[in-house]
């Protein structure tokens, strides 16, 4: 108080001091001003780009001359659903379910662990084990893996030595099981999406299960309920937010990842190798531009799924 006196009167009454007080009078207009810059950054660079490039989409491509002219049109949009452009899609979309179902399988015993039975350093522990993978080179896990499923790999190893042959000549189709059957093959570029984007998919559900109230299991306890019953009608039914958050991140990225496709697997395009093909070797901007449409609209209509499941909750 003495300190306030002694403040000479412009000092005390300065603009900063009436900035302050109308900004704690309104905290709608202080909210504004933190968020106001942010969101034209946004708007301005990531959606005024991404906007950019799907209105290329109209636009026409000359195969004789390879250049492009604003002259707009549908026909780029139209080839999407030709045979071989709607191959690509269904590849793509089965291969990021498929991804995600089976990151969700492995993911959930480890998170379920690392929720209900550690503490402390156990549970520090775990937490960086999940994420020292992320740490890496995501090109270089991939190479590594290619090395893996190659002949003489670790993976091959072990398919030669527990009989695995078979059973992997019928699944993948290949006749043979030599060195190129898992690194050339779908099964091959499964196991690395698997790997790579597991823990994204393991950390929601952890998170997910640690807010699980003790209580509600011991009242499950209480009135009788087996272990079974309670995890499939307790535990399980309140872990699917956690399960669709981090589909959310393992579908995504699958669905436009192009890395893995060109370096793992029988040769075939998804839809990032698409893209990058049309825009980088041909230099067919509006075709590629096209394509960029479809993740967007798959991932939007995923979105829509996975909010009536309360993923944004579990985020």
């Amino acid at each position: 108080m003495a300190t306030a006196l002694n403040l000479p009167a412009g000092r005390a009454d300065g603009p900063l001091r009436r900035l302050s007080s109308l900004l704690y009078r309104k905290p709608n207009l202080y909210l504004a001003l933190l968020l106001i810059p942010p969101l034209l950054w946004f708007g301005a660079i990531y959606l005024g780009s991404l906007l950019t490039l799907l209105w290329q989409g109209f636009y026409t491509f000359d195969d004789f001359t390879m250049a492009v002219t604003p002259d707009l049109t549908l026909a780029n949009f139209a080839a999407l659903f030709q045979a071989a452009n709607f191959d690509i899609i269904l590849r793509t979309l089965s291969m990021a379910v498929a991804v995600s179902i089976a990151s969700a399988v492995l993911a959930f015993p480890i998170a379920y662990y690392m929720a209900r039975y550690t503490n402390g350093k156990t549970k520090a522990f775990f937490y960086i084990a999940v994420m020292l993978p992320m740490w890496a080179s995501y090109i270089v896990k991939t190479y590594a893996w290619t090395l893996l499923l190659a002949k003489g790999g670790v993976a091959q190893w072990f398919v030669d030595h527990l009989g695995l042959a078979p059973l992997l000549q019928v699944i993948l189709g290949i006749p043979g099981v030599g060195g190129s059957t898992l690194s050339t093959s779908h099964l091959g570029r499964f196991l690395v999406f698997v790997y790579i984007w597991l823990p994204f998919m393991i950390l929601p559900i952890q998170a997910s299960l640690e807010r699980l109230p003790p209580s509600l299991l011991q009242a499950s306890a209480d009135l009788g309920a087996r272990p079974q019953q309670t995890f499939t009608q307790v535990i399980l039914p309140l872990s699917i937010p956690g399960i669709a958050a981090g589909s959310i991140f393992t579908f995504s990225l699958t669905l436009g990842d192009f890395i893995v496709p060109q370096l793992i697997g029988p040769p075939g395009f998804f839809i990032g190798s698409m893209v990058y093909s049309q825009q980088g070797s041909i230099g067919n901007m509006p075709m590629a531009a096209a394509f960029t449409l479809v993740p967007i609209v798959l991932i939007a209509i995923y979105l829509s799924i996975v909010k009536r499941l309360g993923a944004f909750d579990a985020l």
